[in-house]
């Protein structure tokens, strides 16, 4: 099973003691902006086990995060290939979702990069994409910081949210192997 280790970040299997953070993590407004809906404790909690489960069966996925200094949870950082059947499929993204309390110290970047680093480099894979909805700010300026390009083609109607919902109409973002040998 792979796990990652940066200067600030771990990023590891899923434990117990992190359902009630992700859980919070879940339930915040703020963090969930751009999603949906906020999560229950109940359906956090699936996801994390679906999350711990996947990672286990493959031996990587979207990973657990804890700064290294204080070893508390922060949230998630990893590769997954998306639920959904996208315009895009078959791919594997590099996603995160963090804690409010640790956005702003380039936490999302640093883990991502790590991510990256481990499916270039460890799992052979030829291109990572990311997408989120049109608004979100904060997600496409982490993807741009770690050297990815939005996709040409445009926006996408991501098929999980509902018709009609601001958030449906959503940008990929892309990297292949050989941009990120060049970064």
């Amino acid at each position: 099973m792979i796990e990652l280790d940066t200067a600030r970040l771990r990023l590891r299997q899923w434990r117990e003691e992190d359902l009630q953070p992700f859980a919070r993590l879940n339930a915040d407004a703020e963090v969930m902006e751009f999603f949906p809906a906020r999560l229950s404790r109940e359906s956090s909690d699936g996801v994390a086990r679906r999350l711990r489960d996947k990672i286990a069966e493959r031996g990587w996925g979207l990973w657990a995060v804890e700064e290294r200094a204080s070893g508390g949870f922060i949230g998630f950082v990893g590769l997954q290939p998306p639920a959904a059947q996208l315009p895009f499929s078959p791919c594997i993204e590099v996603g995160w979702r963090l804690a409010r309390a640790f956005w702003g110290r380039g936490y999302a970047t640093e883990g991502a990069r790590a991510a990256l680093r481990a499916g270039f480099e460890t799992l052979g894979l030829d291109e990572i994409v990311s997408f989120t909805a049109l608004g979100n700010r904060r997600s496409r300026a982490v993807m741009e910081r770690l050297g990815m390009l939005e996709d040409a083609q445009g926006a996408f109607d991501h098929p999980s949210v509902p018709e009609g919902s601001p958030l449906r109409a959503h940008c990929r973002y892309r990297l292949s192997k050989e941009r990120w040998a060049r970064l």
